[in-house]
């Protein structure tokens, strides 16, 4: 028999929010049947217009507050909700930091099914605005000029944005900058749905300690005329500025960067510290966008594992050697693996030039690496993880179990897939202690977290 919709699109109606999503989306009900809400939080009551109405659940839009939480604060521009930005925006941030360790206890509850697994109170961050030391925006042709700013969720209409509130500054003022110099040299915006124009992204980073600034410009073809000329002018506008690089991506496809990268002007990498440590990030290279917080984070998994002289650890998925570099004055030797050839290199050179010799780096994927560490006697005491969003394979996971270390400490950007790998090391043989959140993105759903495990005694 076919369910009824309790709801119709289009229909009015008041409704009272009982919870968020992990999207931060409220959620009210209709007869048991939910209707997910933007810009709603928990306790409120709302007038909403019900804009979409499927099988098993439905959407709605905001119309009227009618009784609003105590934790609401006032948003700063709504562009910032319709594109996703900063979607918790309208959430003060004792709320949203309580909202961040809730989504990760969840998942241990459901997915994990570790109930009992202590989830410390989120780590807050100092600068709740204006924190991130990478823009990656997105460059349209609106209303015959080159324009910047950032796509409406679910879709690729672009709103002219330039002011995004989560992004340091000076990075905002340079996208302006740079966006009129380039209107200057009249170059042409890319068109995606005719796979037609120039120019794709501007990519700005800047370091937070360091103030340097990297460029880079993502265009469709390689052939840049004038790209020698801009770049001098960025620089000449823009004087932290000692990169600017070019970044061919011929594809049609959603992915910002390819894969081959040009030196327009000055050098091909920028430099910044990170506790204590100086770094050189390349323009494909992974570099944490809240630096203090990325400090909080990486100590943090320092102090869970209680190194000492005498540890061995293996610093997988080890980037530009961020991590492994923090703690290799405190042990007797890491060994770092990443799949990102340039990554690699970049490490090995921030190796040498903080003078830490009780390091080695390879090539390749994490779990064939440690079985030919493991092959050749490495026996490492701890074992570090911070992988991508996806989270670990189960070979990596019975790579690092063969390995037998005392502690594993798992630093995770996503809930759900730390989850499901915690169940699989726990099935393994280790016991999982506690888990801390740590908050490196203000105003937004994501949540970082840092989990110490221990191998049980057979």
């Amino acid at each position: 028999m076919k369910k009824e919709v309790p709801v119709e699109k289009n229909q009015n109606l008041q409704v009272t929010i009982h919870d968020l999503t992990y999207e931060g989306l409220g959620v009210a009900k209709r007869d048991g049947y939910p209707i997910f809400v933007e810009n709603a939080l928990p306790d409120e009551v709302v007038d909403i217009k019900v804009i979409k109405a499927g099988k098993n659940f439905g959407f709605g839009k905001v119309l009227k507050l009618v009784k609003e939480s105590s934790q609401r604060v006032a948003t700063t521009d709504n562009r910032l909700l319709q594109t996703g930005i900063a979607p918790l925006q309208h959430l003060n941030y004792s709320g949203q930091l309580a909202f961040k360790r809730q989504q990760v206890q969840n998942v241990l509850q459901k997915i994990a099914k570790l109930p009992e697994v202590p989830v410390l109170p989120t780590l807050g961050s100092a600068k709740q605005t204006g924190y991130r030391n990478k823009a990656q925006i997105p460059v349209r042709l609106v209303e015959d000029h080159l324009t910047t700013g950032f796509f409406r969720k679910n879709s690729h209409q672009l709103i002219s944005m330039e002011d995004f509130y989560i992004q340091d500054p000076v990075i905002d003022q340079a996208v302006i900058t740079i966006r009129d110099i380039l209107r200057d040299f009249g170059i042409s915006a890319y068109n995606e749905e005719n796979h037609t124009g120039f120019l794709r992204h501007i990519i700005v980073r800047r370091g937070y300690y360091s103030h340097e600034m990297m460029v880079t410009l993502v265009t469709r073809k390689e052939k840049f005329f004038d790209g020698p000329k801009i770049a001098q002018r960025i620089h000449e506008a823009l004087p932290e500025v000692v990169s600017v690089m070019q970044n061919v991506n011929h594809e049609v496809t959603n992915v910002i960067l390819g894969s081959h990268n040009i030196v327009l002007w000055g050098q091909s990498y920028y430099e910044d510290q990170l506790l204590g440590n100086t770094y050189r990030i390349s323009a494909p290279s992974f570099y944490q966008v809240n630096t203090p917080q990325a400090e909080l984070l990486y100590q943090t998994a320092i102090d869970f594992a209680q190194l000492t002289k005498d540890d061995v650890v293996v610093d997988a998925y080890c980037g530009i050697g961020t991590i492994g570099l923090s703690l290799a004055k405190r042990v007797q030797q890491v060994y770092g693996v990443e799949v990102v050839p340039e990554a690699v290199a970049d490490a090995k050179e921030n190796a040498k030039l903080n003078k830490v010799t009780n390091i080695s780096y390879e090539i390749g994927n994490a779990e064939d690496v440690m079985a030919t560490w493991q092959a050749s006697g490495v026996k490492p005491t701890v074992v570090m993880v911070d992988p991508p969003r996806k989270g670990l394979s189960e070979s990596f996971i019975d790579a690092t179990v063969a390995m037998a270390p005392e502690k594993v400490v798992y630093i995770s950007c996503n809930p759900a897939t730390l989850a499901r790998d915690l169940a699989l090391f726990n099935a393994s043989g280790y016991n999982i202690e506690k888990v801390q959140p740590v908050d490196l993105f203000p105003q937004t759903v994501h949540v970082e977290s840092v989990t110490l495990l221990t191998r049980r005694e057979k």
